[in-house]
């Protein structure tokens, strides 16, 4: 029986790849990446040329089956993201469940991940947070909205450059215009920023500059 390995890829500077992971793909039979444009630039760059196949949400129920019997039959598969670890917020729980229900080797190595930084370089209390991902858009948005203003953890979202201004506008109206916000953006990458301050303040600033790339935003608990 072959091996399904979880390899983390860098979320914006390359240098940020393990050693292991660089060696892992090199030796598998296959990656499933979930763009394999964005993955083959990956795998350009450090020379693999391990063949990929395209995994991602719109698919990863149908692949399912395939993909277990293919490792049953003595293949190490090896499954990738865009960026960071699979599974959070990201294809990989699926195959991760069936792999450890048909008692295959799941072998899942450390590497970025972009909430960890975020929530390091924030300044909140970190010895107790809750990571939530992308909040619902629509249908119990309010819900989750009204829970989580109870909570006496940090608490950790990822959201996109479009939906900043409307989530940081709901954190005033449901948490409080002076709940304690850090949002990072472009974790990383170039032009890398974190802005601190209350969810008013830093809702004013996107206001007059708005957001672009990906972003993790770090709000502290009810006091």
């Amino acid at each position: 029986m072959g091996k399904l390995y979880i390899v983390p890829t860098p979320i914006g500077n390359l240098n940020d790849i393990t050693f292991r992971a660089i060696e892992v793909l090199k030796s598998v039979d296959a990656i499933l990446a979930e763009d394999t444009r964005t993955s083959g630039k990956l795998l350009k760059h450090f020379e693999i040329k391990t063949p990929m196949q395209s995994h991602h949400m719109h698919n990863e129920h149908k692949m399912l089956n395939r993909i277990i019997e293919r490792i049953k039959s003595g293949e190490t598969i090896a499954l990738i993201s865009d960026a960071g670890t699979p599974a959070i917020s990201d294809p990989g729980f699926l195959l991760t469940r069936a792999c450890v229900e048909h008692g295959i080797e799941v072998d899942c190595l450390p590497g970025a991940t972009a909430f960890v930084p975020a929530l390091v370089n924030s300044g909140l209390p970190n010895d107790k947070f809750v990571f939530e991902g992308f909040l619902p858009v629509k249908k119990g948005r309010q819900t989750r909205l009204k829970l989580l203003a109870e909570e006496t953890r940090t608490i950790i979202f990822y959201e996109s450059p479009h939906k900043l201004l409307k989530t940081l506008a709901h954190f005033c109206e449901y948490f409080g215009e002076d709940r304690p916000v850090s949002v990072s953006r472009e974790l990383t990458k170039l032009f890398e920023e974190t802005i601190r301050g209350t969810a008013k303040e830093v809702l004013e600033h996107y206001t007059n500059k708005p957001p672009k790339g990906e972003i993790v935003i770090v709000v502290g608990a009810k006091k």
